[in-house]
C-alpha cells in the first residue's frame, strides 16, 4: 500500500506515474497477447516501486492485487488509494470501473493461497493457446488459471505425445487439458478439494477431454503417492506444483514444500517409466532443491524457460525437469 501522506493528499491521490506506465505496457503487452492468441496476460508488474501492485487481464475484466509491503496508512487513505488506482485502470484499460477487481495478497498463511472470499462473483471463460478455462476474478484470492506457468503448460503439451500424465495438486486442471491436446493417452488429476475438482470437470468438458482417459480422484497427494507406489502404477509425464505450505484438515500431514519436496519427489521418481519426466515447480522464494537427497536422477532447473514474458519478475516461480536416472 502507499506510505504514509499528509493531509488532502491522502485524499487525492496522483496515480499519474501508474496510469502513464499502465498505458504503455497496455499497448505493447495488448499487441503481444494478440500475436499470442491469448486473453490471459500480465499489463503492469510491480514496475514502480510507489504502486506495488499487478494488473492481469482475464478477458474482459483486469485483477488488480495489491502485494503487502508493510508500509502504513489509514484505512481511509488506503481506500481512497485503492479507488484512484481502480478508477484509472478501467480508464486506461477502456474497461468499466466494476470490471476491474481488487485484492490485498498479503503474505501466505495456512491455506490463504486457496482461501474463499466470500463473494459469488461471475464465472467466464478466457482462451489459452487454443483451449478455453474457467475463471472467476471475485470468488477466491486465485482466479482459476496461474497465469505464470502459461509456458509450462505449452511444454507439457509438447512433451505429451503417447504418455501417461499424472497430475497433482492439480488445482483446477490447465496442465491435463493441455497433455490431453498434446496427445496424452490417459492421465490422472489429483486434488484433494471437491470445489476444484468439480472446477476442474468444467474445464474438461469444455475442452472435450474423454472422462474415460482423463480420470479425476480427489485425494491427498502424500496418500495418493503411497498408494500408487504401492500398486506399482507407472507414467510417463508428472506435474508437481504444490502449494507452499499447507494445513488442511482434509491432508493427513501438514505440508511445507521446503520439508517435504525430496519425499514427494522420490515417490514420483518411483512411478515414472524409463524415460519419464516430472515437473517440479514451487513459488516459494527461499527454496532450496536438495539434489543430494534425491533418488538417483537428472536435474535441470529451467525456471528461464518457463516464467513467462509478460512477467516483469522473472523469481515469480522456479521450475526444474526431472528425468529418472537411466
Amino acid at each position: 500500500m502507499a506510505p504514509e501522506r499528509d493531509g488532502a493528499a491522502a485524499l487525492a491521490p496522483d496515480v499519474s506515474a501508474y496510469a502513464n506506465r499502465l498505458r504503455k505496457n497496455a499497448r505493447h503487452w495488448g499487441k503481444w497477447a494478440r500475436r499470442q492468441d491469448i486473453s490471459c496476460y500480465r499489463v503492469y508488474d510491480r514496475d514502480i516501486p510507489e504502486f506495488p501492485i499487478a494488473v492481469d487481464i482475464y478477458g474482459h475484466k483486469a485483477h488488480l492485487q495489491e502485494f503487502d509491503t508493510g508500509w502504513l496508512c489509514t484505512p481511509e487513505e488506503h481506500s481512497q488509494w485503492v479507488e484512484g488506482l481502480r478508477r484509472a485502470t478501467a480508464e486506461v484499460l477502456g474497461l468499466a470501473r466494476e470490471a476491474v477487481v481488487f485484492k490485498l495478497r498479503e503474505r501466505q498463511r495456512g491455506m490463504a493461497q486457496y482461501g474463499k472470499i466470500g463473494v459469488r462473483g461471475e464465472d467466464f471463460e478466457v482462451g489459452e493457446g487454443g483451449h478455453r478455462f474457467v475463471v472467476n476474478l471475485e470468488a477466491y484470492l486465485d482466479t482459476g488459471l496461474f497465469l505464470d506457468h502459461r509456458n509450462t503448460r505449452q511444454m507439457v503439451q509438447q512433451r505429451a505425445r503417447g504418455r501417461r500424465f499424472l497430475n497433482l495438486f492439480a488445482y483446477t486442471g490447465s496442465f491435463t487439458v493441455y497433455a490431453a491436446a498434446g496427445g496424452a493417452t490417459e492421465s490422472v488429476t489429483v486434488d484433494m478439494s471437491n470445489t476444484y475438482q468439480e472446477w476442474a470437470r468444467r474445464n474438461f468438458r469444455l475442452n472435450g477431454l474423454d472422462p474415460a482417459k482423463h480420470r479425476l480422484v480427489r485425494a491427498d497427494v502424500f496418500a495418493y503417492l503411497e498408494e500408487a507406489v504401492s500398486r506399482r502404477d507407472r507414467c510417463d509425464l508428472i506435474v508437481m506444483d504444490p502449494p507452499s505450505f499447507s494445513n488442511s484438515k482434509k491432508m493427513l500431514d501438514v505440508l511445507d514444500v521446503q520439508r517435504d519436496h525430496v519425499r514427494l519427489i522420490n515417490q514420483c521418481l518411483r512411478l515414472l517409466s524409463p524415460g519419464g519426466e516430472l515437473f517440479f515447480s514451487t513459488n516459494l522464494r527461499s527454496f532450496r532443491l536438495d539434489g543430494d537427497a534425491l533418488a538417483p536422477c537428472v536435474i535441470e532447473e529451467i525456471s528461464h524457460l518457463t516464467v513467462p514474458e509478460d512477467y516483469r519478475n522473472k523469481k515469480i516461480h522456479r521450475c526444474w525437469l526431472i528425468a529418472g536416472a537411466a
